[in-house]
């Protein structure tokens, strides 16, 4: 199984969150692809860590429909799962409309300069092709108004809809990087500014139900 040579994590760090994390995002980014087989032994030696928190790490990715694990046989990447996708989109527009009414009685100026930076990182990363920039500047631009909802289990649910969602934008980035999501994303600011939360929910929510999966 080829897995990335470096240790994401610091040797005296064993934190279960850790491994799950860094197996988690080795599958997102395609380092790990799917169909790929799993060895607790040899992701243990890369994450320097005993085989206890990867066997949990991997039962919390096949929760999160991330990996599959087959009973006295083998763990695998999960395969792409177009229906698992769909699905996927359909909670997260419902999830992230919910952060940004319960966030926009809160947003003040210094949260929209933010969104705004983050946009324009979003924007010159789609413009040079440079995925794993991309992704992160989209997640601080929707991360503001997910902060300010005040509902910390809003990015608990998220967590899991939210991985298969960003695997699919790296597997597929170079088909997908005419996104119009700096588009969308300048919409939503304009809603927040004229204080038109309605509109600005509604935004949200379409921004994320049009995501290609």
């Amino acid at each position: 199984m080829p897995i990335p040579e470096a240790s994401p994590i610091p040797h005296r760090t064993l934190l279960r969150d850790d491994v799950y994390r860094s197996i988690r995002d080795a599958i997102i980014r395609g380092q790990l692809a799917p169909g790929e087989q799993l060895r607790d032994q040899e992701l243990g030696s890369w994450l320097r860590v005993s085989r206890t928190p990867v066997r949990e790490a991997l039962q919390r990715l096949a929760q999160a429909g991330l990996v599959v694990a087959e009973p006295g046989k083998m763990t695998r990447v999960a395969p792409e799962n177009p229906a698992a996708i769909i699905n996927a989109r359909q909670v997260a527009a419902e999830l992230h409309a919910l952060g940004m009414k319960l966030a926009l009685p809160h947003l003040d100026a210094d949260d929209v300069a933010e969104m705004e930076e983050a946009n324009a990182r979003l924007q010159a990363a789609l413009e040079a092709s440079d995925s794993e920039a991309a992704i992160a500047a989209d997640d601080d631009f929707h991360a503001v108004a997910l902060t300010r909802s005040g509902n910390p289990l809003i990015l608990d649910h998220l967590e899991v809809v939210t991985a298969t969602l960003r695997r699919a934008e790296y597997l597929h980035f170079d088909s997908e990087k005419g996104s119009a999501s700096p588009e969308q994303h300048i919409e939503i600011l304009a809603a927040i500014r004229a204080d038109d939360h309605d509109l600005a929910v509604t935004l949200t929510r379409e921004n994320w139900s049009v995501l290609e999966g």
